[in-house]
């Protein structure tokens, strides 16, 4: 059976890892082994917080809304609860800008969930 030389391949390989480290900090970005936990460890948790970082958007807009909707006088379970009744179809990330950019629209979208009229 022939040699194998494995040369090429794993130059390739370490030289792929060792790019993925830069800005890694002393042996972590220099040297091949501790280089690789390293970007496992890092690749392992983008992954996990790319889902994270959706809950605490929706975390973060509903906290929004809930002070604005409060500030008109109604929680935030009453106010989408109302919204859901009145057949206003919009997400809570458009809900939560209007609150913060918006405020007179937000005022008519509670007054939409209160069963008030309607403009």
């Amino acid at each position: 059976m022939p040699r194998i030389k494995r040369s090429v391949p794993a130059r390739k390989r370490h030289k792929k890892i060792l790019n993925m480290a830069k800005g890694f900090r002393m042996t972590h970005r220099t040297l091949f082994r501790p280089a690789n936990e390293a970007i496992l460890h890092a690749l392992e948790y983008a992954y996990r917080d790319r889902r994270i970082r959706k809950r605490d958007m929706r975390k973060l807009w509903i906290a929004r809304i809930n002070a604005a909707s409060r500030s008109q006088g109604m929680p935030y379970n009453q106010f989408m609860h109302g919204l859901k009744l009145a057949g206003v179809n919009i997400n809570r990330k458009m809900l939560a800008d209007l609150a913060v950019r918006d405020a007179e629209s937000f005022s008519e979208l509670v007054a939409v969930a209160k069963g008030g009229p309607k403009s």
